[in-house]
């Protein structure tokens, strides 16, 4: 899915929290809602260097963060004055943890992940082995991530205003121009790496020149 798509689902999931518990951080602060939309973006900060794989950890960041949401439970009644940080770090494990898993319904770890010739959707380290894609969303930047972005972003748009409704609201037009020029800009990629000598060619991601040349 599209790193938007994840971000959006990290927002998704503080608002949820806001409402199952209104009293909690979550609800009265920006500060957990953008650190979980930091927490979903997280792990695609390996895109160059082993994606899906460096910090992708569908199973350690899930326990951890169960660790993280009793800490929060326990600082927000033993310490307030800690909840803010701990409600905060709880949802950027969860966002991540959900992130990490969510790539597994995805498409495959390829450049063309329309032609569905990867198995390999995001590596399990607790597993050691990649897990297999199910392709229920296609592909990242496909209809299906778009309209899942934007059912993302309706909870958010709808319970605020200000910052957090304009950064989310930015976050599915993105998305938007982002399917638009998905395929075409893999078109305009290969024909750039055609183009270039081979001594910049052999710096690139393995992934790249092996699905370009």
């Amino acid at each position: 899915m599209m790193a938007t798509t994840h971000a959006l689902a990290g927002v998704a999931l503080a608002v949820l929290v806001s409402v199952l518990f209104p009293e909690s951080a979550a609800g009265t602060s920006v500060i957990p809602i953008a650190a979980a939309a930091l927490g979903g973006l997280f792990p695609d900060f390996d895109l160059y260097a082993g994606h899906r794989r460096t910090l992708h950890f569908p199973v350690y960041f899930s326990a951890a963060a169960a660790v993280g949401a009793v800490v929060a439970v326990a600082a927000t009644v033993l310490a307030p004055q800690t909840g803010l940080v701990a409600m905060s770090a709880a949802l950027f494990l969860a966002a991540a943890a959900l992130h990490s898993a969510s790539d597994a319904i995805g498409g495959g770890l390829e450049l063309k992940p329309w032609l569905g010739t990867s198995e390999r959707a995001v590596y399990s380290h607790y597993h050691g082995r990649w897990i297999r894609p199910r392709r229920w969303i296609r592909y990242d930047g496909s209809p299906e991530d778009l309209l899942a972005a934007v059912v993302l972003a309706a909870p958010a748009v709808y319970a605020f205003d200000g910052p957090v409704q304009t950064g989310v609201l930015a976050a599915v037009g993105i998305s938007a121009v982002y399917v638009l020029l998905r395929k075409p800009m893999v078109i305009a990629v290969e024909a750039v790496v055609d183009a270039l000598p081979e001594g910049v060619v052999v710096r690139l991601p393995a992934r790249f020149v092996e699905d370009f040349r």
